[in-house]
């Protein structure tokens, strides 16, 4: 019975010493739990930025900048969870400023104020060397209105005129410049007020003003109410006369506003230029793939924000950009280009 009870015991100890042995040399629970654990903080990773903000400079708030803006910024929050929000601002020289001041992370501009800034010229003392694109997005319309009882009819027009021609220091007020010297006028041939969308259609709807200038996607909302209550006229712009400006201020295109969008019968002559969405060149190359993916994968809630949106694609988001392109949505559209 001893004996019994001694081989009984001496059985259990073995047995227990060999399970020992399998549970050291096999694969263990644990490791496999550490394998998940890593692959999910890769996706973790994924879905997170390098920058815990990000703040976008947009412009006036009831321009398309800020409203496709805010959906943007509504998108890095939604797929990043990053602290993202948006500025209302002068719109483009100020946007650029922030930018180089480090005072925002993301911008929405003109591409003729990006290139005065690369190139130091105009609003810019020198060169900015620390900024750098993601894309270029839709054009940017001038709208130059006026009442149908003005009598005037085009650019040439408006010598002699009270014009609204921006914010000062503001996208519109720099092409607005540009294209009336390009036309043989320059602000001493005419008297300008600096104002931004909404209160340029208010000095219409007042009288103060004969003229306006509007550069920005169509429609502009701030002339949507203006032709309820106005007798609005569209000016335009000789084509023959712009491909002059053209050779010189590339970032211009030729454009037609479409017939029936501010209740006008015929389609408009005017200018365009595209604008740029810059961000800080220093911005992970990891964080500027993500913004610009993000970007794109999300273009259908954007063109819901606002119809100018329509016109960003990818196709043509890398076609006349005016600042170094940032190395992270670099190696987004090359991998596009690639499948």
């Amino acid at each position: 019975m001893l004996h019994s009870l001694k081989s009984s015991l001496l059985l259990s100890a073995m047995l227990s010493a060999t399970l020992g042995l399998t549970a050291c040399s096999s694969p263990s629970s644990e490791s496999t739990d550490s394998t998940a654990t890593d692959s999910a903080a890769t996706d973790t990773a994924a879905d997170k930025l390098d920058t815990k903000f990000l703040t976008i400079a947009t412009g006036g708030a009831s321009g398309p900048y800020n409203i496709i803006g805010t959906s943007l910024s509504e998108v890095y929050v939604k797929t990043f969870g990053v602290n993202s929000k948006t500025q209302t601002t002068g719109a483009s020289v100020e946007n650029v400023n922030l930018l180089t001041q480090g005072k925002v992370d993301m911008v929405l501009a003109l591409s003729d104020v990006v290139t005065d800034a690369v190139e130091g010229k105009n609003n810019f003392d020198k060169p900015i060397t620390n900024i750098q694109q993601i894309a270029v997005l839709y054009p940017n319309v001038v709208q130059v209105v006026t009442t149908k009882k003005s009598g005037i009819k085009n650019i040439e027009d408006l010598r002699g005129k009270r014009i609204a021609v921006g914010d000062q220091g503001s996208g519109t007020e720099v092409n607005a410049r540009t294209l009336l010297e390009g036309f043989g006028i320059t602000y001493d041939d005419v008297t300008v007020d600096y104002l931004g969308f909404a209160e340029a259609a208010d000095g219409m709807k007042a009288g103060k003003i004969e003229a306006a200038f509007f550069s920005s996607g169509l429609p502009n909302s701030s002339l949507m109410e203006l032709e309820q209550g106005l007798d609005l006229q569209l000016i335009t712009i000789n084509q023959d006369k712009l491909k002059e400006i053209i050779a010189t201020k590339p970032y211009f295109k030729t454009f037609e506003i479409p017939a029936g969008t501010y209740g006008n019968e015929a389609a408009i002559p005017t200018a365009a230029i595209m604008n740029a969405l810059l961000v800080s060149s220093d911005l992970s190359e990891a964080d500027g793939y993500k913004l610009t993916k993000a970007l794109f994968d999300n273009l259908d809630g954007l063109k819901t924000a606002h119809q100018a949106a329509n016109d960003i694609s990818l196709e043509t988001a890398r076609d006349g950009m005016v600042a170094p392109i940032h190395p992270g949505a670099k190696k987004y559209y090359d991998e596009q280009a690639a499948k």
